[in-house]
């Protein structure tokens, strides 16, 4: 398994779409970009930009059913594409034992980032799909979070149901 990190949750601009960018911790800096819909790309961005919301979101209430229940998330693992579609398991740890639970890897990443838990992609996964980028652009580096939360908002303004059928 090769450790990952959120490097970033941005729009393409090609597609119009939110991608996940998931860069290894050590290596070559390859990342494996996964796209995800509009809803929980900003689940992942309030999570991020630590923004608090009236009520719990979903993934506020899982994170807390799990505290609950005396179950810690141990590891997120990005195991697989199969049919375009990305699979990620939940590794699960608790009184009952240890636990592993199918999931869409934007879930998984929107409760590792509420937990603080680990991200890994598998070693098949991220030599088949992982890409180096080009460096990123001077006016992202340069952006301040509002900003880019900015920029994501107007995404979100802007987007479409149809910008997600195929």
């Amino acid at each position: 398994m090769v450790e990952v990190r959120l490097s970033a949750v941005r729009v393409d601009l090609q597609s119009n779409t939110p991608v996940l960018l998931l860069t290894e911790t050590e290596g070559p800096g390859r990342t494996l970009p996964i796209f995800i819909g509009a809803p929980e790309a900003t689940a992942i961005a309030f999570a991020v930009q630590g923004v608090a919301t009236p009520r719990p979101m979903t993934h506020d209430l899982l994170r807390d059913v799990l505290q609950a229940l005396g179950t810690q998330l141990q590891r997120v693992v990005i195991t697989e594409l199969r049919s375009a579609t990305y699979y990620a398991e939940l590794h699960l740890g608790g009184p009952a034992g240890s636990v592993e639970v199918s999931c869409r890897p934007s879930d998984a990443v929107a409760l590792a980032v509420r937990t603080g838990s680990p991200l890994y992609v598998s070693d098949e996964l991220m030599e088949a799909e992982g890409v180096v980028l080009p460096a990123e652009d001077e006016d992202d580096e340069d952006a301040s979070p509002e900003d880019l939360v900015g920029r994501f908002r107007r995404f979100l303004d802007e987007v479409k149901p149809e910008d997600f059928s195929s």
